[in-house]
């Protein structure tokens, strides 16, 4: 089974990465397109896939094509690329925004389509993606492409209705993680801290929040309640966030991301 990619970006290293740790693709069963030649060469250098210029290629050998090109580049590489497509190819779009009704009036025929959010995670084994699948993809055929997408994370099937909110939740949302980590580190150096060694304490603390909460299945208040203990440290800084509108402000952010997303 051949697994293709046009466009060899940051997500597309991610997914390939992890296709080819889990052995669940040899190099010579992946294709990839870009249009510089500095991508394709380090691609090739990395992984030892297949490399071209050409989409069209990309689209008439590949059993899986992934689209992992930037939404606002679909309405010129759809087009290069849908005759090529062959009917049985499950397509998989890791595009923000377009729907599984806009991909498959652009093909202008019938396709077998899966819609994925991933997030940057993922370059390091560790991504959260949204899935959704048109009613052409089979149960089986899902439980293929699940398999691919949870090679570099966790991957959970949705509504599509719910894909703007996934984009906003885990898509966009390591941005404000790596801004609060950030701050964190700040607020270390101005205790004196060297920066360096904050900004690995800053990062340890938040990975090792998110897998206590992921694995001991307590609400976040009450994790957050274990640390504030009466008259302590913890509740004074806590009471400065809730003053500086820290949860407000994080679900504002969010909400821009989903209306932000429905507009692309």
């Amino acid at each position: 089974m051949t697994v293709g990619f046009i466009g060899l970006g940051n997500m597309a290293k991610a997914m390939i990465g992890g296709m080819l740790a889990g052995k669940l693709a040899e190099p010579s069963d992946i294709i990839g397109s870009a249009r510089t030649g500095a991508t394709r060469g380090k691609i090739k250098e990395t992984y030892g896939i297949v490399v071209t210029e050409d989409n069209q290629q990309v689209a008439e050998k590949a059993d899986i094509l992934i689209l992992a090109v930037k939404p606002q580049m679909f309405e010129e590489v759809i087009p290069q690329i849908r005759e090529k497509v062959k009917e049985d190819t499950l397509i998989i779009s890791i595009a923000a925004g377009k729907t599984t009704t806009w991909i498959e009036e652009a093909f202008g025929r019938t396709i077998k389509l899966v819609r994925c959010m991933p997030n940057t995670p993922a370059m390091v084994g560790a991504g959260c993606s949204g899935v959704c699948r048109n009613s052409k993809v089979s149960d089986q055929e899902m439980e293929l492409c699940m398999k691919y997408l949870g090679s570099f994370g966790v991957a959970e099937e949705v509504p599509e209705r719910l894909m703007d909110a996934v984009g906003g939740v885990s898509g966009s949302s390591p941005a404000f993680v790596f801004m609060f980590m950030e701050a964190l580190a700040d607020g270390g150096v101005k205790a004196g801290m060297p920066r360096a060694q904050a900004y690995r304490f800053a990062a340890q603390t938040v990975m090792g929040s998110a897998k206590l909460m992921l694995e001991s299945g307590k609400h976040p208040g009450e994790l957050k309640d274990m640390v504030c203990s009466p008259g302590g440290t913890t509740i004074e800084g806590v009471q400065i966030l809730e003053k500086s509108g820290l949860r407000a402000s994080v679900m504002s952010a969010v909400e821009a991301c989903v209306e932000k997303s429905k507009k692309l």
